[in-house]
């Protein structure tokens, strides 16, 4: 199947040097335009592109759950001041947790 994702992971720039279209018909998109010297890429070698962003992306998953998991910055500056103020780790314990529960795989 021919991917937007494919093709940029293959270094093309949507709209500049491609554009896809969907039918619906059944199909699957279709590179509508090509607008780059550099020839087209097979079908399989879109997919196998694709497949690998795909894995690329689900492998960062962990960072997302933790950019959200994490306190906010105003949240964080609070803990640091109020742990230098009292000799208390709480925004370190705090990152801690975070990682405990969304560990790097």
């Amino acid at each position: 199947m021919i991917t937007a994702q494919g093709l940029i992971k293959l270094g093309f720039i949507p709209e500049v040097d491609f554009s896809l279209q969907n039918d619906k018909d059944g199909r699957g998109a279709y590179v509508k335009e090509w607008n780059t010297n550099t020839p087209q890429p097979s079908e399989a070698d879109i997919m196998t592109a694709d497949t690998q962003a795909q894995a690329e992306y689900d492998s960062l998953q962990y960072q997302r759950d933790r950019a959200t998991a994490y306190p906010s910055l105003t949240e964080q500056a609070d803990m640091a001041y109020w742990d230098r103020q009292n000799g208390t780790t709480t925004l370190d314990d705090a990152i801690t947790a975070v990682k405990s529960a969304y560990p790097k795989t």
